[in-house]
């Protein structure tokens, strides 16, 4: 079986304030992506879906990530989720965006339920006690017989676009709307942490004994034009119509290698040659941007958060302002960044040297990183004595 997240982000953050879902948690990530990531290590999900509202679905996303514009309700998001996606899916999952504390356990319930028994919705203890208006009065409900409800919220994807289809009116909960088409739901069980961010006071605090750990790498590549008329010019992750384009085993992307060396200097992960070797011929004209789409999934592998990144280009060919954008987007995309959290500038070298000469060109580029790390009281090898 298939499955497919569908990533709800497409909300207003009216009692919240401000935008929560790009408010950052303190591990530095942001909420939205907190969510996403969550979700990144079940196989049987081959699709993520991200619905955002119309003003933001512009933006410069993940690459691997199919994004819609949201409506103005959430069941208007749903729908535009369930439209996108893929004819091979079978089940999906359904996560607000701003539940970026759900837990691996609670995710592997949901969908062993919904794989199982067609549907999957994790469930808390009441552990306040609950009244129930009614006309002038209210009466106390039984908290034995009350479950809060969370997300992920799962179901065969038949049965849930049925129901969707039969629904009239607005829904706050997806196991509404397949219980009013007829379809069972099963209850999973949830998780307290898994709460879900409303309001300002719902961001967590930094955790007592909890520091951020922040590097910072530099990378430098620099490569020579090619002999070859016909070699292509890559920059940025973008052909640029200006040949001949630069020697290189792969295709000589200075700027990328310059990036890609930075991301695994910070995160003291080797270098570039260490894991694309020039030797090996599978890298052989191979596009630089997979070395970054790949170097950016490493250093998160290993709970690092990537903040930025800026590079300088050293070129007297060719020009990259009418083209900075496009890089930048490019970029962005691969790294899963907002356009602001890359720079790219260009310089000639005044004629000066190889770069000067019009030999080749060079690319310096720094990237900053953060990982939340626990306080100790380990403050290193005391100094021997003489």
């Amino acid at each position: 079986m298939k499955g497919a997240l569908i990533l709800l982000a497409a909300g207003k953050s009216r009692r919240f304030g401000t935008e929560k879902l790009t408010a950052t948690l303190p591990d530095g990530r942001e909420v939205w992506r907190a969510s996403l990531d969550a979700f990144s290590e079940f196989d049987f999900l081959v699709q993520r879906v991200l619905v955002v509202s119309e003003d933001q679905l512009h933006n410069s996303w993940p690459e691997n990530l199919t994004v819609v514009a949201g409506g103005q309700e959430r069941t208007d998001s749903v729908r535009a989720g369930l439209q996108a996606l893929g004819p091979e899916i079978t089940n999906v999952l359904i996560h607000d965006a701003a539940r970026p504390f759900v837990t691996r356990d609670v995710i592997q319930r949901v969908w062993e339920s919904t794989t199982q028994s067609g549907s999957g919705c994790p469930v808390v203890p009441v552990t306040d006690t609950i009244r129930q208006r009614e006309g002038e009065g209210s009466r106390t409900l039984p908290r034995a017989d009350l479950g809060a409800v969370q997300t992920p919220q799962g179901a065969r994807r038949d049965w849930i676009e049925q129901a969707y289809a039969q629904l009239t009116q607005p829904a706050t909960d997806d196991m509404g709307v397949l219980e009013a088409a007829g379809f069972p739901v099963h209850l999973t069980q949830g998780d307290p942490a898994n709460r879900k961010i409303t309001y300002a006071d719902d961001m967590p605090a930094q955790p007592q004994g909890m520091n951020f750990e922040i590097r910072t790498g530099m990378g430098y590549d620099i490569h020579a034009f090619s002999t070859d008329p016909n070699r292509p010019m890559w920059l940025g992750g973008v052909e640029f119509d200006d040949r001949p384009g630069l020697e290189g085993h792969s295709d000589a992307d200075a700027l990328l290698h310059a990036l890609v060396d930075a991301l695994l200097g910070a995160a003291g992960m080797g270098d570039i040659g260490e894991h694309y070797p020039p030797s090996d011929e599978q890298w052989r004209n191979c596009p630089s941007l997979r070395f970054l789409v790949e170097t950016a999934a490493r250093v998160r592998a290993e709970g690092w958060n990537i903040q930025n990144v800026d590079v300088s280009v050293l070129a007297e060919r060719p020009r990259l302002g009418p083209r900075r954008m496009e890089m930048t987007d490019v970029i962005a995309s691969a790294l899963g960044l907002r356009p602001d959290q890359v720079g790219i500038k260009a310089t000639t070298n005044e004629r000066l040297g190889a770069i000067g000469r019009g030999e080749g060109i060079a690319a310096f580029a720094i990237a900053t990183l953060t990982r939340s790390v626990h306080r100790t009281n380990d403050h290193g090898t005391a100094i021997p004595k003489c």
